[in-house]
């Protein structure tokens, strides 16, 4: 099978299907692979940040957004025992909502998408998985005399497996919006900074109860630190571990892991057992790295594809959105107007390289001077010095609550 638009986007995770609705909004003939039949994974994080949040309202799609079932969290707290810090303050944002939305993002990219399927120009097709790339070799002329041929070819599509066989697509841009992971990166021969990440995190499910303590940043115990997220009748519990531990863990017996869970937030100990066996608890290995270069002729990556993100402080789904605001912005008219340009890809890496680059040097500042003491502690953790100034001095709650509630630089609806 064959097919041919304007820009096909690999991945339909909340940077792809973002960008694919701006550009279609925009006129752009595009086109959206997933690999999966449905946007349901429990791996997705839930966090809508204040700064999407904003790009959501200045849409047009804020009020039916807070329509869908969501909790609102205006402060960030954690608890260390007994003991409550409050981290974060979101009240004096300078934005329409001053709080964290938690919803579950297969909510979030079924809200987008069905609102994205409004427009003539927008198509997203499911399992239909990107595989490799499709290339043709640029006149010698025009290749950079440091680059070989073969590396430099251009990118003008993408095969993917669709349950109905091989599919070619013909695009004008290729975006790679397929994670971590992703295939596309790989088969573009991009090169990848690794940062390193010191923790994976182990995902599962217990429920929740109307008396439990309200949603938190995080549990603290001796060598312990989970986080909850509150998805109304359960807890999707995240608990953090050090990086290849887990098998360890699986060897000392599942009766010794839930037993854990309920010395790092005792009020879960009763519920355990609801942990039957090893399946019902997954591996997220995390990881800390992102592109050298962004592009290469016909092909931009954006989101986790070219940063991928801890998941400390929820904020890898936000700026894989500012990625495509940002995009956006500045390509949909160069694909309007068939001037796509190598430089305006460029100038995507220019404009978000940056913040991408500080959040991860802040949480690999965090994962170094918070996690690494909890996991070296084999006695309760008293709060660190930091989290006792923001107990003390609640204004200074407002400079973590903007880092993670806005981010180092926010993207705004231009030109679409």
């Amino acid at each position: 099978m064959n097919d041919r638009t304007t820009c096909c986007i690999a991945g339909g995770g909340p940077a792809g299907v973002m960008l694919g609705f701006l550009l279609a909004r925009a006129g752009v003939d595009v086109l959206v692979l997933e690999k999966h039949k449905d946007f349901f994974r429990d791996f997705r994080g839930d966090t809508i940040h204040p700064s999407t949040l904003e790009v959501m309202h200045e849409l047009g799609l804020l009020e039916d957004l807070l329509r869908q079932p969501h909790q609102e969290v205006r402060e960030i707290k954690a608890y260390f025992g007994d003991q409550v810090r409050h981290i974060a303050d979101f009240s004096q944002l300078p934005t329409h909502c001053k709080f964290i939305a938690l919803m579950p993002q297969w909510d979030f990219l079924n809200f987008l998408s069905s609102h994205a399927q409004r427009f003539p120009t927008f198509r997203l097709r499911m399992q239909a998985e990107v595989t490799d790339l499709l290339l043709t070799d640029l006149l010698p002329e025009d290749l950079p005399p440091e680059d070989p041929p073969r590396e430099n070819a251009r990118v003008v599509g993408v095969k993917a497996s669709t349950p109905e066989g091989p599919l070619e697509v013909r695009a004008e841009l290729v975006v790679a919006a397929d994670g971590r992971s992703s295939t596309v990166r790989q088969c573009a021969g991009l090169e990848v900074v690794d940062l390193g990440a010191p923790i994976d995190v182990l995902w599962f499910r217990l429920s929740r109860k109307a008396s439990d303590p309200p949603q938190a940043f995080g549990f603290v115990s001796a060598g312990q630190f989970m986080v909850l997220i509150d998805r109304a009748d359960y807890w999707q519990c995240a608990y953090v571990i050090r990086k290849d531990s887990f098998e360890a863990k699986r060897q000392r017996g599942l009766q010794a892991f839930r037993e854990e869970i309920g010395r790092c937030a005792p009020f879960l100990a009763e519920r355990v057992g609801e942990l039957a066996q090893w399946d019902d608890v997954k591996l997220l290995s995390v990881k800390v790295d992102h592109l050298r270069k962004w592009y290469r002729e016909g092909l931009l990556c954006i989101g986790d594809s070219a940063h991928a993100m801890s998941p400390v402080g929820g904020v890898g789904i936000n700026l894989a959105i500012q990625d495509a605001v940002a995009t956006a912005n500045l390509l949909a008219p160069k694909l309007l107007n068939r001037a796509l340009h190598i430089g305006d890809l460029r100038a995507v890496q220019d404009r978000r390289a940056r913040p991408a680059h500080l959040t991860q040097r802040v949480q690999v500042f965090l994962h170094k001077h918070l996690l690494e003491p909890i996991f070296n502690s084999s006695q309760a953790i008293s709060p660190p010095l930091l989290l006792n100034l923001t107990e003390k001095f609640p204004k200074l709650r407002q400079i973590p609550a903007r880092m993670v509630g806005i981010g180092f630089r926010p993207e705004h609806i231009h030109n679409i």
